[in-house]
Parts: C-alpha cells; sequence; structure tokens
C-alpha cells in the first residue's frame, strides 16, 4: 500500500506539514517496497487559489490509498481526492512522519 503525508522535509523524521495545499512536499512511503519517493510542492506556495486541486493532482500521479495530513484538504481538493479513492486522515500537524505513520497503524488518527 502507498501512504502519502504532507511534510516539510523528505525523511522519517521530518516535521509534517499541516498544510494540504500548500505543504512543501508530498512523501509517499510505499509499504510493500518499504522505499520513499517524494515530490517538491513548494511551487504551489506562490499560488493565490487552486492550490489544493493542484496539490490533489499531484497526488492523485503518485496512486497513494491514504493520504495523512495535518487539517486536511480543502472542498474542491477533497472532492477531488475522494472520487479517486484516496482515504484522508487529519491531525498529523505536530507530528514527525514516522508519529503520523505510527498514527495511522495505531487509529488514532481522525477520518477526514
Amino acid at each position: 500500500m502507498k501512504i502519502a503525508f504532507t511534510t516539510q522535509g523528505t525523511e522519517w523524521d521530518s516535521k509534517m506539514d499541516a498544510r494540504f495545499g500548500r505543504a512543501a512536499w508530498i512523501l509517499v512511503y510505499d509499504e510493500d517496497n518499504d522505499k520513499f519517493s517524494s515530490i517538491d510542492n513548494s511551487d504551489v506556495a506562490v499560488e493565490a487559489h487552486g492550490a489544493g486541486p493542484r496539490t490533489a493532482q499531484r497526488l492523485f500521479e503518485l496512486e497513494p490509498e491514504v493520504l495523512i495530513t495535518g487539517n486536511g484538504p480543502g472542498g474542491n481538493a477533497g472532492t477531488v481526492l475522494k472520487e479517486a479513492g484516496i482515504i484522508s486522515y487529519i491531525g498529523a500537524g505536530d507530528m514527525t512522519v514516522k508519529e503520523a505513520y505510527d498514527s495511522y497503524k495505531n487509529n488514532t488518527l481522525q477520518k477526514a
């Protein structure tokens, strides 16, 4: 299974980014292969509008089954993710990626 995280970096110990649309990085952990891939998402920070849907499109291309983030995607981005079958979990904004992953595995994150 592929799990995507909105983060401030590209490692297990990186801080999560509470934002979805303007998250600095999208980090994807492939549990089957125990490997990470990442996309620099910082270019959307200058967007006046549409950062969420742009980030959702990038996420869709990575094909994760799950998204773990802080505050969650907004309305338009949330709709895109839901239609793509990506299940979103929120509440990981103050964690590291590893802590967020462990919280997801322990069912302590809130489903968006």
